[in-house]
């Protein structure tokens, strides 16, 4: 991680329309950072949200790429899609929670304010993330998928087990019987993979966890690998619906025999963190645990 050397000047917004009071907040950032004579870029559908008019627009990836900070104000579920829109930009992304939880957020909607000129100034950090990729084939289809938290290979309607042989760096790790089964990147960890019963990762931990998803052999449980590791997925489910997801967001199905290999990707994106907040101080506040005063 890394404090940015030279303040900000030029400041692109993108938010989900979805989240209630969005365009609000979205607003209202944009008359503070002019009043301290930051340029603003905003994303059309944004633009139009929030209400600003006389504002240089374009797409999310047009925007983002001319300036020195993108604000993304939503949930991580609008982080997500935004990692793998910019994927390999060097924009640093600042995201403000108007969600849920928010584990890849850095500031609330309601904190934000207290911080603007924090913001301006670069009195932050920045975390580098790496995404995970998916190749191989889908229904004979070629599959090239990114995905920020994880791959999930599960069942579709049908409340029935789905079969699944997993094999890391070319060597057999088991056969699952299961509900699914998610490979999840470091930053994924507090996200399927924990309802899932695997662990929580530090962000900076190089590795890949490898958790069944109610797995019919008790004594699987979830595995930890390096991220420098080439895992490799193949279905044996011969009737039932299969599904590759990435992020939760974009699905394709799979056939029986067809096989999906999965690896550290090529790209990255940068979150900005405050230098007030650490991963276990976000860890003890979104889960409630003992320990914050």
């Amino acid at each position: 991680m890394k404090k940015l050397p030279k303040p900000i000047r030029r400041v692109a917004l993108y938010g989900n329309p979805e989240k209630s009071g969005a365009g609000e907040i979205i607003a209202r950032t944009a008359g503070i950072a002019k009043a301290a004579g930051i340029d603003i870029l905003v994303e059309t559908n944004t633009s139009a949200v929030a209400g600003l008019v006389g504002e240089v627009e374009g797409t999310l990836e047009e925007v983002a790429a001319q300036a020195d900070l993108l604000m993304v104000f939503g949930g991580d579920g609008t982080m997500l899609g935004v990692a793998r829109s910019l994927a390999g930009q060097s924009t640093p992304i600042l995201g403000v929670n108007t969600g849920g939880l928010g584990f890849l957020t850095a500031v609330g909607a309601g904190q934000l304010l207290d911080v603007l000129e924090q913001i301006w100034q670069s009195d932050f950090r920045v975390e580098e993330r790496h995404l995970i990729a998916a190749e191989g084939t889908a229904a004979g289809l070629a599959i090239d998928l990114s995905a920020l938290n994880d791959f999930v290979i599960s069942g579709g309607a049908a409340s029935r087990l789905i079969e699944l042989e997993v094999l890391v760096n070319g060597d057999v790790l088991t056969q699952y019987r299961c509900d699914g089964l998610i490979v999840s990147s470091p930053t994924g960890s507090t996200a399927y993979s924990l309802a899932a019963g695997g662990a929580i990762v530090s962000p900076s931990a190089d590795v890949f966890m490898i958790t069944p998803i109610s797995p019919h052999t008790l004594s699987n449980r979830s595995v930890v690998v390096s991220m420098d590791s080439e895992i490799q997925v193949r279905v044996l489910s011969r009737r039932l619906e299969v599904f590759l997801t990435a992020d939760g967001q974009v699905q394709m199905p799979l056939s029986f025999e067809d096989v999906v290999r999965i690896r550290r990707s090529t790209v990255s994106i940068r979150l900005v963190r405050l230098p007030q907040s650490t991963f276990f101080m976000t860890l003890r506040q979104k889960l409630n645990w003992r320990g914050q005063p």
